[in-house]
C-alpha cells in the first residue's frame, strides 16, 4: 500500500453515518495519518439535519472542513434547453428520476448527480489545494473515501492519475453497523442520512419516516416532483418523472414501512453520497 504520510490526505466528508464516523476515528488517531482536510461537496439540497450536523461535526475535528459547490442541484435541474441541430426542447435532468412510458414500461433517468455535483467538484478542490499541474501523471493526493465494509462492492480506483482512493473503513472490517457502534461507544450523537431531500433512492421505510417527521421537508419533495413534471411537459420528452419507483405521485404512494431496502448500494458506487 502507498505510504500515505508522503501524499496531501483528503477526506471525502458526505457527513453521512460512515465518514463521519470515519473523520472522527482520525481524529482519536485510530485511523492514520491525520488527515489533511476534508472536502464537504454541497448540492444545496442537503436536508437541514445534515448542514446542522455538519456544522457541529466542524468543531470537533483538529483539520478543516472545505465546503464547496457546483451550484444549486434543484434550480438548474429545471432549466430547460434547446437542441441547436432539431430545435427540440429538453431538460437535462442532473437528479434520477424514474420513469413509466404509455405502454407501462418503467425505467430510470441516467444519474449524472454525483459526477457534477460531488466528483468534479472535489477533484477540482484536490487540484487547487495539491497544486497539481495538467497532465499531472504522479499520485500527489490520497482521497479517503467513506465506504463500510458491507459496501465493498462501491470500491473502484480513481479516474484520476494524481489520486489514489483509500478506503479505511474496509481495511478495519468496519461495516455502517459496526460505524453506528462506534460512534454510540464515544458518546457521539447518529449522524443524518447525507443525500438530497428529494433523492429517490429513499427506502419505503425512509419516505415514511419523512412524511411522518419531517412534513416541512416531505411537502418540498411533493413540490419537486409537481415542478418537474410540468417542466417536462413544456419538453419534447413525453414520459413524465417520478420520485418513487412504483411511478406513483409521491404524495399518493403507500409505504411499506418494513422495506428498509438500501438502494444507495446500487445506485450509487463512487461513494460520495449516502455516507
Amino acid at each position: 500500500m502507498t505510504d500515505t504520510n508522503k501524499f496531501l490526505n483528503v477526506v471525502s466528508l458526505g457527513a453521512g453515518v460512515q465518514s463521519s464516523a470515519l473523520v472522527l476515528m482520525a481524529k482519536h488517531g485510530e485511523i492514520t495519518p491525520m488527515p489533511d482536510c476534508a472536502i464537504f461537496a454541497d448540492t444545496q439540497a442537503e436536508p437541514k439535519e445534515v448542514y446542522k450536523w455538519l456544522d457541529w461535526l466542524e468543531k470537533q475535528l483538529p483539520f478543516p472542513v472545505h465546503r464547496i459547490t457546483k451550484g444549486d442541484i434543484v434550480s438548474e435541474s429545471f432549466l430547460v434547453r434547446t437542441n441547436e441541430k432539431t430545435g427540440k426542447k429538453y431538460i437535462a435532468v442532473n437528479a434520477p428520476t424514474y420513469m413509466i412510458n404509455k405502454r407501462g414500461d418503467k425505467s430510470m433517468m441516467s444519474r449524472q448527480c454525483t459526477t457534477v455535483y460531488k466528483i468534479y467538484p472535489i477533484v477540482k478542490k484536490i487540484k487547487e489545494l495539491a497544486k497539481i499541474k495538467h497532465g499531472e501523471k504522479q499520485v500527489k493526493v490520497i482521497q479517503w473515501m467513506g465506504i463500510s465494509y458491507d459496501e465493498a462492492h462501491r470500491m473502484k480506483p480513481s479516474k484520476y492519475h494524481f489520486i489514489e482512493n483509500r478506503y479505511p473503513l474496509i481495511e478495519k472490517d468496519f461495516t455502517r453497523g459496526h460505524c453506528l457502534e462506534w460512534m454510540k461507544n464515544n458518546n457521539y450523537p447518529r449522524p443524518p442520512r447525507s443525500a438530497c431531500y428529494f433523492c429517490p433512492f429513499k427506502s419505503d421505510a425512509e419516505w415514511h419516516d419523512l412524511k411522518e417527521n419531517n412534513p416541512e421537508e416531505f411537502a418540498m419533495v411533493v413540490k419537486y416532483e409537481k415542478d418537474l413534471q410540468k417542466i417536462v411537459e413544456e419538453t419534447n420528452f413525453k414520459d413524465p418523472p417520478f420520485l418513487h419507483r412504483s411511478c406513483v405521485p409521491i404524495d399518493e404512494v403507500k409505504f411499506d414501512i418494513n422495506n428498509t431496502l438500501d438502494l444507495f448500494g446500487n445506485s450509487c458506487d463512487s461513494g460520495h453520497c449516502g455516507v
